[in-house]
């Protein structure tokens, strides 16, 4: 019993002296000039979550807000041996309104102040995308590829493939009927074979039921602020803005002037991303 007593006196006092080193620790950390000066600058680099913008059954993305990571920011610049901005990590503050609460709304336009665009091309059964991966390969830009159900019967490999390429790929069902059961089977071969984190349906007028279905399964539906049909390049200069999401049937139109298209929305200052990139918060 004595001995019993000794092992628990033992094991109290390392407790004990454990607590108060850390404790020793934390007070001596407090008092280091560059925590103080972490603690005095950290204000500067913080800023606010911005929730999304919901309007009616439409929404525009916010954007995560950051603030200085004290402890992580304090034990790199203590090994480096002084203050250092370069140094500082960051934590994100998610924004309380979120584009993932709320897939039973309209996407219309990315944040506009991440000065981003983003450009889907429509792909019914017939289509031939080579001219237009092609273009993109050669301006190094990442589109989305918004796909009828029987292109994807008929090419599955090759939307696995743009998916690794980085480019997205969206889900347009049959004749964009997301009654179809064969919708679901299409987002099997977009998330779990081609890995893709989420699918986009894609709506140009108010349609309730598509909505729910979509959101039902975790996808975002997509309502493009610009459609072209006709001279996309002259539409597009008319109604460009930061935040655009252009909408492009594949058509020779189209493949002439693509190039004319992208010189025009970078000499704007945007740049032209996929949907992940265009929507992330």
């Amino acid at each position: 019993m004595k001995k019993l007593f000794q092992i628990i006196g033992l094991i109290s006092l390392m407790c004990f002296s454990f607590f108060y080193t850390e404790k020793t620790v934390n007070v001596v950390k407090e008092y280091d000039n560059i925590m103080i000066t972490l603690k005095n600058e950290a204000s500067k680099y913080e800023s606010l979550a911005i929730d999304a913008k919901i309007v009616n059954n439409t929404i525009i993305p916010g954007l995560n807000g950051k603030k200085v990571n004290l402890n992580k920011s304090y034990s790199k610049m203590k090994r480096y041996g002084s203050y250092n901005e370069s140094l500082l990590v960051f934590s994100s503050k998610s924004p309380k309104i979120t584009l993932e609460k709320n897939k039973d709304k309209y996407i219309i336009s990315g944040n506009k102040e991440k000065k981003m665009v983003s450009l889907i091309f429509l792909v019914d059964e017939n289509t031939k995308i080579d001219k237009i991966l092609q273009i993109l390969k050669e301006k190094n830009i990442k589109g989305n590829f918004f796909v009828e159900g029987l292109w994807l019967e008929k090419n599955s490999n090759l939307a696995v493939s743009l998916i690794n390429d980085k480019h997205n790929i969206g889900n347009l069902s049959y004749n964009l009927d997301y009654n179809n059961s064969s919708f679901i089977w299409m987002d099997t071969i977009i998330k779990k074979i081609g890995k893709q984190k989420t699918s986009y349906c894609y709506n140009e007028k108010e349609d309730k039921s598509a909505l729910s279905i979509c959101s039902l399964n975790k996808d975002y539906t997509i309502r493009p602020n610009i459609i072209t049909n006709k001279n996309p390049l002259k539409k597009i200069k008319e109604s460009l803005s930061s935040g655009s999401i252009i909408s492009m049937k594949i058509n020779s139109e189209t493949e002439e002037q693509l190039k004319l298209i992208i010189n025009y929305i970078n000499s704007k200052g945007y740049k032209i991303v996929n949907l992940e990139e265009h929507l992330k918060e």
